[in-house]
């Protein structure tokens, strides 16, 4: 039999109470319910609390942490470039790789889904549309994303462009072994969604957030129209029998539920579960997993009910696809209990929340074995008796307490080895002008300008950039409040009204200013500090410095200030490459 090809759907912030087939009264999810009902399902499967380390997880085999992503942002949402993804090894085995949507491990070089072993890319920027890295005035619909490192401009909402991208690449590789990731940036906020899918819902959920909700609700129900299409495709081009099928999410919700402070349910539906996004109970990490792929005997439904991780994913791939390696994995792979469902197992599995600078031991974590949970090192809950977790019951077994407590001790060991080291992004090499922004600034107290909304409000922080320059140098560093596209001027209060993409409701996602207008700065003087060097100047329409830089890793730091003595950084830099007659 030949290699089987591997179309893998991922959805963002849908947590497992957001589908039809988990037991939600409202929402109508057809096409993924049906699948539901033919796939071999992971039903205590986990994965990060939230985006970027559930993506590192996948794409490697290892715990988040050890890869450097413990955040969404500030440097630490780059995937360390010696990690081997998931694509590099499919790659190394004769697939062709396409991504279409969701990246989010990195927008520069070396960390580009395009460095990381596909071969066709189709991403917005960082870790969701309209966030700092991302074409300025994304919303949704009708938006520039970039296609192979260069921006294209695309009709329709986001979520049609990643799947009808995604079905002309399979038809272009029919042929040959593909890897085919659709990485769904929706159903993320901002809640934009035509009118046709939030409206079914609108006055009839439990909820005093209904608008929101019903978008949310809306835009999964659009997902799921277009899953069904999907497998129309595959069946269409003879090519489903001999296709490995996935439909997971990357984290617990964000919308499909009103929460209490300690996470328990108010209104909506959590699958039971307490938690959402971000959360380190059971509903902030614990997501749907359903697989098919009718050749390899995977063709009718199976429940594997034994703990599962998304550090599993990976090495199970590459065992079903006959891939030779010889990489080391944290998880392991999964094929015998797709096999032997009622296999059991006695493993700790680990899962955590940082979203700090910095790692912390025992931050909002979770170390699990078959139904027990010990959340930061000290509640203690059995699923099999309290799924919703209401009831600690840590001093009745205490030896379960000190058994996890090892466990995730033994765990801390295993990824913390590298979290002093830098993450850089790379200057001077192939990529002659790279294109930094707010959104990875590193800093010690994480407070970051990190996306668009915060650009136009022009708020007062600062952070530096890791960078590696690659070879020594003459470097025009240019230093930006908007971004190129965006109105290509130093001081400018940003795009009026007039230039804004309204969403197709006709309202803006949050507020009016999300989209338009914009803070004005009156912006007096530069600065730039990079490799020991530091250059002032007066600031103009454009503040462009000229640097000759030694080889080596640095840090690269802004300072803008105002007339009236307020600080910030420059919220993107354009770091371009050449000598003084390029110049």
């Amino acid at each position: 039999m030949n290699k089987p090809n591997i179309v893998f759907v991922l959805t963002d912030d849908q947590g497992s109470g957001d589908l039809g087939c988990n037991g939600n009264p409202w929402i109508k999810t057809p096409h993924i319910d049906a699948f539901y009902n033919e796939s071999c399902r992971l039903s205590d499967f986990h994965v990060g609390p939230t985006c970027a380390p559930t993506r590192a997880s996948l794409m490697t085999g290892h715990y988040a942490n050890s890869t450097g992503v413990w955040h969404t942002v500030g440097g630490r949402s780059l995937l360390r470039k010696n990690e081997v993804s998931l694509a590099s090894a499919l790659a190394a085995s004769g697939y062709t790789n396409g991504i279409f949507g969701k990246w989010h491990l990195g927008d520069n070089a070396p960390y580009r889904a395009m460095d990381r072993g596909f071969h066709k890319t189709l991403v917005h920027g960082g870790g969701g549309i309209s966030q700092a890295p991302d074409w300025w005035g994304n919303d949704y619909f009708d938006d520039t994303y970039l296609e192979d490192g260069q921006p294209k401009a695309f009709k329709g909402h986001c979520t049609d462009v990643w799947f009808d991208e995604a079905e002309q690449f399979i038809r272009e590789n029919r042929e040959k072994p593909f890897f085919c990731y659709i990485a769904c940036n929706a159903p993320h906020s901002p809640y934009n969604i035509m009118k046709e899918y939030s409206d079914p819902y609108r006055g009839g959920l439990d909820t005093e957030d209904d608008e929101n909700r019903s978008r949310f609700y809306g835009m999964i129900s659009h997902i799921d129209e277009r899953f069904g299409r999907l497998r129309e495709t595959l069946n269409r081009l003879e090519l489903e029998e001999n296709t490995i099928l996935i439909f997971m999410t990357d984290n617990g919700t964000s919308c499909g539920g009103e929460f209490d402070e300690e996470g328990h349910l108010l209104n909506g539906w959590n699958h039971g579960l307490r938690g959402m996004k971000c959360s380190e109970y059971e509903g902030g990490h614990r997501v749907p997993f359903f697989l098919r792929w009718p050749a390899g005997g995977y063709r009718e439904q199976r429940e594997i009910a034994s703990l599962t991780s998304v550090v599993d994913i990976m090495p199970t791939l590459l065992d079903l696809c006959a891939v030779d390696h010889s990489l080391d994995f944290h998880g392991e792979s999964l094929v015998p209990r797709l096999d032997d469902p009622s296999l059991e197992n006695s493993r700790i599995v680990v899962t955590d929340s940082q979203r700090v600078p910095d790692p912390v031991m025992w931050k909002q974590s979770c170390a699990m074995t078959g139904s027990w949970r010990l959340i930061n090192g000290k509640e203690l809950y059995n699923l099999d008796s309290d799924r919703a977790q209401r009831n600690d019951i840590a001093p009745d077994h205490p030896d379960m307490v000190e058994t996890l407590r090892r466990g995730y001790e033994q765990w801390w060991d295993l990824v913390k080895p590298d979290f002093d080291s830098e993450i850089p992004i790379e200057i001077g090499g192939s990529v002659k002008e790279v294109r930094l922004s707010s959104h990875d600034w590193r800093n010690d107290d994480g407070e970051l300008v990190w996306n668009q909304k915060q650009v136009r409000e022009g708020l007062p922080l600062n952070g530096y950039w890791e960078v590696e320059i690659l070879k020594p140098g003459q470097y025009e560093i240019e230093l930006c409040r908007w971004p190129r596209e965006g109105c290509g001027q130093f001081l400018s209060e940003g795009p009026g009204e007039d230039d804004v993409k309204w969403d197709k409701e006709g309202v803006a996602p949050d507020s009016v200013d999300f989209y338009s207008g914009g803070r004005a700065l009156e912006i007096t003087e530069a600065e730039c500090r990079v490799a020991g060097l530091t250059m002032k100047t007066r600031a103009g329409e454009r503040v462009v410095f000229r640097m000759e830089l030694p080889a080596g890793p640095a840090h690269l730091e802004t300072v803008l200030r105002t007339a009236g003595g307020v600080e910030l950084g420059a919220y993107y830099c354009y770091v371009r490459t050449g000598s003084k007659e390029t110049f």
